[in-house]
């Protein structure tokens, strides 16, 4: 999938991480959008959270990469953007149930908790595994009609 843009955005906790994912992506050949922010200054989490959901659902990029302190706020907040399913992840195995069974389009990591290397690991899994389809996609409907 390395032509696949993925849109990148984090709040000041997980601008460290952000710009190291940011370039780790390049390098494996992805299209990233860093949507921001620029420094490690203090922002509000949504407002970068939003940026990035908006990005997945018009089709500018086809999925989302979000880094706070725990990831939890970030995804509550793309949540709130109708057609992302965001989820906040710590471990491969959850990023590929997401993807697999909740076709998840955004991923919400940690940065002050989790690794940079473990992070990577995840953003691989979340990148790589494809919609499982058949039983999933009626409940994916079901959280689409929910809107």
């Amino acid at each position: 999938m390395p032509t696949t843009a993925i849109a990148l955005a984090s709040d000041h906790a997980g601008f460290e991480q952000k710009q190291q994912l940011a370039a780790w992506l390049a390098q494996e050949g992805f299209e990233v959008r860093d949507l921001g922010p620029a420094t490690d200054a203090r922002v509000d989490y949504p407002d970068y959270a939003a940026q990035v959901a908006r990005e997945v659902t018009s089709g500018a990029a086809q999925r989302g990469v979000l880094v706070c302190g725990t990831g939890i706020g970030m995804a509550i907040a793309a949540n709130k953007i109708p057609g992302v399913r965001a989820a906040n992840i710590t471990s491969p195995q959850f990023a590929a149930l997401a993807r697999e069974h909740n076709d998840a389009n955004v991923i919400a990591l940690s940065g002050r908790f989790v690794s940079l290397e473990t992070n990577k690991q995840i953003l691989t899994s979340f990148l790589s595994t494809p919609f499982g389809e058949g039983r999933h996609a009626d409940r994916v409907a079901k959280i689409g009609a929910l809107e």
